[in-house]
């Protein structure tokens, strides 16, 4: 008992003395247009220029264009300048499916708010416990992470992700788009049953109660298609009401779903009420190119870094996944597991651009492809003239881990603090023991 209490304590303490730092403030609103000058643009979509110039002010992009030309010539008197010859502009970048926000100490379950009790929770909504206090988000900021998608986990159906973006006081501040998808996990038997009961399973059985799972799921869209359809209920039901957003266009369906079996099955089911689903996962989607490009389905292709998921796959097969659906004509999203993770999402598109993915397609899997599925692409993930002014400056590469060094970035115009944690930790004890503190 002294031994669990003990333990109690230094997780209080831990807990404390983390959050007895100061939080960096999130910046002000742009005031003053600002011109970003001789810089490479990277801008999203698959085009470079050359030595160009980009203007923003109130938190949107005037114009976007080469040196001298047209409106991208930035005026001298009215203007802050900002000369960034031979260093790169990009879109932010964004996160999605991540619990940022809902996690903060994976070992204290108090500070773990992204799993909800029960099998099907549509009602749930990631953006209500979405915590903006978190020392996470500055550090992604930092590796030009500006976005991300905070997404709930567990059960069959987890509930709605928000779009937010990383520098704000609160949640309300920090949403780009609320309750923007729904989020599935489509039922499947187990890969490792390990000991205990499962083990005792017969496939038979595994495979019967996966059945049932799917028909349970079918009966629940079917129910609340239903109840989205009455004009007046007389009986509220929260779960049922929570999926009428889905069903009306509003809301995007998000699956996850690995094997060609599941994919397919997956995808029908949201044919069946009319609903276009993005997949998560896919490992096996590189199977099913043809019938993707058919219902227009774009993929979530998670952790490139990782082993392949079958016995008989090609071992580099997670690296080169998203090159083979991209190269097919397939919307590919790349995303990364957990939440302190994401700071490495940029470094994951890096990878797939050398497994077989042209360097700007891979820039837009994690900016405008991300963007088109989370259904803010009219807002973000490129930089044209109209959208925010969401972007970064790197002096090299920034999907490059060697060169990736964010010197300036900018949320919707507003010249944010790239300092971290980490950053400041480095600073002290740089000075502690006598060591050259370098600006990282």
């Amino acid at each position: 008992m002294n031994k669990y209490i003990t333990s109690l304590l230094l997780a209080l303490i831990t807990i404390a003395d983390c959050y007895s730092q100061a939080n960096i403030s999130p910046a002000a609103k742009q005031t003053k247009t600002i011109a970003i000058t001789g810089a490479t643009i990277h801008v999203g979509n698959g085009a470079v220029i050359e030595n160009g110039t980009i203007v923003f002010g109130a938190g949107k992009i005037i114009s976007v264009s080469a040196n001298g030309q047209g409106n991208g010539q930035a005026p001298q008197d009215d203007v802050l300048v900002i000369k960034a010859n031979g260093k790169h502009v990009y879109p932010g970048f964004i996160a999605p499916i991540t619990n940022l926000g809902l996690a903060e100490f994976a070992s204290v379950k108090a500070t773990l708010d992204f799993t909800e009790i029960g099998n099907f929770n549509p009602h749930i909504r990631s953006i209500v416990a979405y915590n903006t206090d978190s020392k996470v988000p500055a550090t992604l900021r930092s590796n030009g992470i500006l976005m991300a998608q905070v997404t709930p986990e567990g059960g069959t159906i987890s509930g709605s992700s928000s779009v937010v973006q990383l520098d704000a006081w609160n949640w309300e501040d920090a949403a780009v788009k609320v309750d923007d998808a729904m989020h599935i996990n489509w039922p499947v038997i187990p890969r490792y049953r390990g000991y205990g009961a499962r083990q005792l399973q017969s496939p038979e059985v595994l495979l019967e109660q996966k059945q049932n799972a799917i028909t349970a799921l079918d009966q629940f869209f079917a129910e609340a298609k239903g109840y989205s359809m009455l004009a007046q209920p007389t009986v509220i039901n929260s779960r049922f009401a929570a999926m009428k957003s889905l069903f009306g266009g509003k809301q995007q369906l998000f699956i996850t779903a690995d094997t060609q079996k599941d994919i397919v099955a997956a995808v029908n089911l949201a044919k069946k009420y009319k609903i276009t689903p993005v997949i998560i996962g896919g490992s096996e989607a590189y199977l099913l190119v043809d019938f993707l490009k058919e219902n227009n389905i774009s993929i979530v292709v998670r952790q490139p870094h990782a082993l392949p998921g079958n016995t008989d796959d090609d071992v580099n097969m997670p690296y080169k996944n998203a090159a083979l659906l991209a190269n097919a004509g397939i919307n590919v999203i790349v995303s990364i597991e957990g939440y302190w993770q994401q700071r490495n999402l940029p470094f994951m598109a890096g990878t797939v651009a050398a497994w077989g993915l042209d360097k700007e397609k891979a820039l837009s899997t994690i900016t405008l492809n991300t963007a088109k599925a989370l259904g803010i692409d009219k807002i973000c993930g490129s930089l044209e003239a109209g959208k925010d002014a969401t972007l970064l400056i790197s002096t090299g590469d920034a999907l490059d881990m060697k060169t990736n060094h964010i010197e300036k970035a900018y949320i919707q115009g507003r010249d944010i603090n790239l300092d971290n944690l980490h950053k400041q930790l480095d600073r002290k004890f740089s000075e502690k023991y006598g060591m050259k503190v370098t600006d990282q």
